[in-house]
């Protein structure tokens, strides 16, 4: 009996050790994940200011389809920073992959920060910040798999709860950059928002980067991946022996992608589309940052006891019936109320789909082969769906006239997310 009580103290206290280092984990990797998402969120909300400073053209449109194909065709770097990262990650360690993608993503912002505009040096002003989101979108392929195999080989239990302060933390960046967006164009003039102004939030990004590296110094290297038999070709093991699983996530993170893209282009739909005002338009990304933050966690828990999978389908179900009448509801009644309420609601659907996310990846794929397959089926899907939605939206509402195409690309997206999802529930066993 004492032996039992005594065994029974030493598993609690190893399970309580093991969770400690867990909420180390969830803060290392999540610093990164926020700054990541931070940088993205932010390029887009000042899309407007940024396609004046840097593409200037006669047509504002012209200017704006620039800047957001600028934000697009950085996602191609998505997949290659995918693989070299990726498979840096299950070769080196997960710590490696993590230290190596946050350096890269300071080192973009910092170009952004730091660049001349087109006013002072022309064309090579657009170069510049092209050639910054292409080394952000690089940094970003490896980013979100590395930090989601770290968070979950690091927890003992809850893996989907966990894996949600990914999630988490990504609304947090969302409510940060839209808080930057609604006080700069509130309370700065037109010329200081465009002369200084529009440069703070990428100045303070740049405070982010150091802290979540030293952060990344302090931890080990997961337990889990120390255990396990290293892959000697995880590239050829994704594509090849894992090749249904890998196309199956590609088709799962499409959703989450392209919701989480619509929110960051909804503030240039609103002023550019609808003319409301910008106080109304980033209040909306404030609601929908605030929603993600507060919900993931409890999401993830609730993960946890009734599976990823399930709660995911039930979401895109509701994506598919909610997504048309919202979109007509806001172009009749362009409000600030609308926006509130219809923000609301895709907040909620966009985080009960993509809190659990993580932890449904992380086990669909064998953990020696777990972040290449992770950073590839994330990043494809990224690149495909979701990094060039702001600019086929602008071009969709630009060449077809009608203010509901927001709502036919994302119903389109919740399609093919569905079937992709029945697919890991049928053929791949996932709750």
């Amino acid at each position: 009996m004492l032996d039992h009580s005594r065994s029974t103290r030493i598993g609690t206290a190893e399970l309580e050790k093991k969770r400690r280092d867990a909420r180390k984990a969830v803060v290392a990797a999540s610093i990164g994940n926020g700054l990541e998402w931070f940088d993205l969120v932010v390029y887009g909300t000042f899309a407007v200011t940024i396609s004046r400073l840097f593409f200037p053209t006669h047509d504002e449109k012209s200017s704006l389809l620039l800047a957001f194909a600028t934000f697009g065709v950085s996602f191609l770097m998505r997949p290659l920073g995918a693989v070299v990262i990726g498979r840096y990650s299950d070769k080196a360690g997960r710590k490696a992959g993590l230290m190596l993608s946050i350096v890269l993503m300071f080192v973009g912002t910092l170009l952004i920060a730091v660049a001349p505009t087109a006013a002072t040096i022309g064309v090579a002003a657009g170069i510049i910040i092209l050639t910054a989101r292409l080394l952000q979108g690089f940094s970003a392929g490896g980013e979100f798999a590395s930090a989601t195999a770290f968070l979950i080989e690091y927890a003992p239990d809850r893996k989907a709860f966990y894996g949600s302060w990914q999630v988490a933390t990504q609304g947090a960046a969302i409510l940060l950059a839209g808080l930057f967006g609604f006080v700069l164009n509130n309370y700065l003039s037109t010329q200081s928002l465009e002369s200084w102004g529009w440069r703070i939030p990428f100045i303070f990004a740049l405070a982010i980067g150091p802290v979540g590296w030293y952060i990344r110094t302090k931890m080990d290297e997961t337990p889990e991946f120390l255990a396990t038999e290293k892959s000697k070709a995880p590239l050829t093991e994704a594509f090849v022996a894992n090749r249904g699983r890998l196309w199956a996530i590609v088709g799962v993170v499409a959703l989450c992608s392209v919701a989480n893209y619509l929110a960051l282009y909804m503030p240039t739909y609103a002023i550019v589309n609808l003319d409301m005002t910008k106080s109304a338009a980033f209040a909306s990304t404030l609601i929908f940052g605030i929603m993600m933050a507060v919900c993931a966690p409890f999401v993830g828990a609730l993960a946890d006891r009734i599976g990823p999978a399930r709660i995911m389908t039930f979401a895109a179900i509701g994506t598919l019936i909610a997504a048309l009448p919202l979109f007509i509801l806001l172009v009749n009644v362009p409000t600030i109320a609308t926006m509130i309420c219809i923000e609301i609601v895709f907040g909620f659907l966009a985080t009960a789909y993509f809190a659990p996310l993580p932890a449904l990846m992380a086990s669909i794929f064998p953990p020696q082969i777990r972040t290449t397959g992770m950073s590839l089926g994330y990043n494809i899907a990224v690149t495909v769906f979701g990094g060039f939605a702001p600019f086929i939206l602008t071009w969709l509402i630009a060449s077809t006239g009608s203010l509901l195409a927001p709502s036919f690309y994302l119903l389109a997206i919740a399609a093919v997310s569905l079937v992709s999802l029945t697919v890991v529930r049928r053929v791949y066993k996932e709750s």
